[in-house]
């Protein structure tokens, strides 16, 4: 593009191709970035332009749009128009389909970068079989143990915890009518008497009966 075209031929050539109205406006936006057009070369150059009869001019209160000249074009008959349409709707049906095919693949990119990769499973397996040996090894050291308790002596001991359980429930039970009856007659709080004679409680030690 010469500085004496201004960018008049760039100007022409778009809006032949486009075939459609623009502004001059419009014209600076879509070609500013890949022309470096300056909005002032554009306005003189489209208006030139429409001077000579290249391109067509119409005023729309304050502002002028311009399009390609129709004459050059070959006249379009019902046919043509009926079998562009029916080439629209085929190409705007295989854009559906390519469109939907693309989502499907990239979900299906997405499922594989969260996957393992073949060196990471590898890698993962031979962990899981260290795991699994060093859970072989401790199972075979419980199996060859001598020292298992057999069940009656689990249920000795059990029964064992039974009675000291209930003996102690006894005990506490028996301690704390004790502290009632000369709480009665003391003329200071529980706490204060418990201070006093030096008694912990339970609930100092904070242990509670076990679960049975």
């Amino acid at each position: 593009m010469s500085k004496k075209d201004n960018g008049a031929s760039v100007i022409l050539a778009y809006l032949n191709e486009k075939n459609r109205p623009y502004s001059a406006q419009d014209v600076f936006c879509n070609l500013q970035k890949q022309h470096g057009l300056g909005k002032t070369a554009v306005v003189k150059a489209m208006e030139l332009l429409a001077l000579e009869g290249k391109i067509k001019e119409k005023t729309y209160g304050k502002q002028k749009i311009y399009f390609a000249d129709q004459s050059q074009f070959k006249d379009v008959n019902d046919a043509d128009l009926k079998a562009m349409d029916a080439e629209i709707s085929a190409l705007g049906a295989e854009v559906q389909t390519l469109t939907q095919s693309c989502r499907e693949l990239d979900a299906e990119l997405k499922e594989l970068n969260s996957s393992l990769t073949t060196e990471e499973m590898a890698a993962e397996i031979q962990q899981l079989k260290a795991e699994c040996s060093g859970y072989r090894e401790r199972l075979q050291k419980i199996k060859s143990a001598t020292n298992h308790v057999t069940p009656e002596e689990k249920e000795k001991v059990y029964k064992e915890r039974d009675v000291y359980v209930k003996e102690w429930r006894k005990r506490k039970r028996l301690a704390s009518d004790m502290m009632d009856a000369i709480l009665e007659g003391y003329p200071k709080s529980k706490k204060e008497f418990l201070d006093e004679v030096g008694v912990e409680t339970d609930e100092d030690c904070k242990v509670v009966f076990p679960s049975s």
